[in-house]
């Protein structure tokens, strides 16, 4: 059985657990704080990084490379995208909201609301926190503007790029860094997600000591 190296506010992790969901790949679920520098991690993936798959044979890191791999080994449902452009639109989708949302708007709360929780007992920084929030706004209209023209933010077909994105906007939702007002079109589609089993297993999961706000897996956010 595959086991997957995470911890719940880890939004790479979010994402390889959505896909593999979707894909309908058994896999369990062991904690791994990258923080606390453990035997296992270390052995799996060098980088200290979530999330790490593995079956005793093979070891998969990197959330992308992840969901490619299964893409590729279970051909339903295809989550990459039919054509070439559709294709080549969601890896700019991926590559937008690991890199660019994550940067902007996902570590700065962890760091804020998570780090200096739970690992270095610090105050958090009103004014990273607000930036954060402020740059989660302009990431939201983006997703809007994206949905004025298709279904899904890389085209007709629910796929990695929802995943990716689901997964970050999830984990900033979490720690109280997204305001849905004004985002008809984006609350829409995340309302979508919000219903499917495959998603709203990851609602579920708590990080010890760190509560989210009231209406984080509630459908009628």
């Amino acid at each position: 059985m595959w086991r997957l190296h995470q911890f719940p506010l880890c939004p790479f992790s979010r994402a390889v657990r959505f896909a593999l969901a979707e894909k309908g790949v058994v896999h369990e679920l062991h904690l791994a704080y990258p923080w606390e520098h453990g035997d296992a991690l270390s052995r799996l993936n060098p980088a200290m990084q979530t999330p790490v798959l593995e079956n005793g044979t093979v070891i998969l890191c990197d959330s992308s490379a992840i969901l490619e791999y299964f893409d590729e080994t279970v051909e339903r449902p295809p989550l990459l995208g039919a054509s070439a452009a559709e294709r080549a639109e969601a890896r700019r989708l991926v590559a937008w909201f690991t890199q660019k949302f994550f940067a902007e708007v996902t570590a700065p709360l962890l760091r804020e609301r998570m780090w200096k929780r739970v690992v270095s007992r610090a105050a958090p920084d009103g004014i990273a926190i607000r930036d954060a929030n402020r740059a989660a706004e302009l990431h939201l209209q983006l997703v809007d503007d994206l949905l004025d023209e298709n279904r899904w933010l890389a085209g007709p077909t629910f796929g990695f790029a929802d995943i990716h994105a689901a997964a970050q906007i999830s984990v900033a939702d979490y720690l109280g860094g997204i305001d849905w007002g004004g985002h008809g079109q984006a609350k829409i589609w995340y309302s979508a997600l919000k219903s499917r089993p495959t998603f709203r297993a990851l609602l579920a999961d708590r990080m010890e000591g760190i509560r989210p706000p009231a209406d984080y897996d509630k459908l009628d956010f």
